[in-house]
């Protein structure tokens, strides 16, 4: 169907507002994640309290942006090239609004009786690098998705792979942390929010892979493109 020029102009500012609600939802769950891990490194129920009420906000984005999208599929028969767009940023969407989620579980276990738990240096040193990491990855996967760059999306895989290096040292911390029980239960949960993180980072991986749709007009998972025996070229 084609669309006359106004509807047309109309259309295209429908869909970059939207986007721009998108986009911000980055931002919100780079925020919860960073206050997640510092509630974590510090022991503070105040801030782990916050990062859970804000969940509300990211979600009141993503049922704003799945609502105003559905609705130009359903008003504006978009094009093929316009689909793409609308496609990936559902998807896109899902990816955040989980993100948030997972920000919240971190926040969760901050324990809420306010007692002090066994605190081991090296542990949370490497949860302060996921946190870190993460914080890079959600923003490199904002902007890639905004300047529509398929390199910079797909670049996110060797980003994750520090992320997975570091949920693996986890693992390896917890074994090592000792026999006393309270020091093995913290360093459980440690493990777990390692695990909170490291699904963090998988998403942004997945939001790479929808912008690289975008660009591309082809679908790929890039932790298959990455690996050796599934080298295929997509040239543009």
């Amino acid at each position: 169907m084609e669309h006359h020029a106004g509807g047309r102009i109309v259309f295209q500012d429908e869909l970059a507002n939207i986007e721009e609600t998108v986009l911000s939802m980055f931002d919100l769950a780079a925020n919860m994640a960073d206050r997640a891990v510092e509630s974590v490194l510090n022991q503070d129920v105040e801030l782990a309290t916050m990062v859970i009420e804000s969940d509300d906000q990211i979600d009141g984005r993503y049922l704003d942006a799945n609502q105003g999208l559905l609705n130009l599929i359903a008003l504006q028969a978009p094009v093929a090239s316009d689909l793409r767009v609308i496609a990936a940023l559902l998807n896109t969407i899902n990816h955040v609004e989980r993100m948030g989620d997972l920000a919240v579980n971190i926040a969760k276990t901050v324990p809420l009786t306010g007692e002090e738990p066994p605190v081991d240096a090296q542990m949370l040193d490497i949860i302060e690098r996921m946190g870190l990491q993460v914080h890079s990855q959600i923003f490199q996967a904002k902007h890639a998705l905004a300047n529509r760059d398929a390199k910079l999306s797909e670049a996110l895989v060797l980003e994750d792979d520090e992320i997975d290096r570091l949920n693996k040292e986890t693992f390896r911390r917890a074994i090592e942390i000792g026999t006393d029980e309270d020091r093995r239960e913290w360093a459980i949960l440690m493990v777990l929010i390692g695990r909170h993180l490291e699904r963090i980072g998988d998403n942004c991986v997945d939001i790479g892979e929808q912008t690289a749709f975008v660009v591309t007009g082809e679908f790929r998972e890039f932790t298959d493109a990455s690996s050796p025996s599934n080298k295929t070229s997509h040239s543009e």
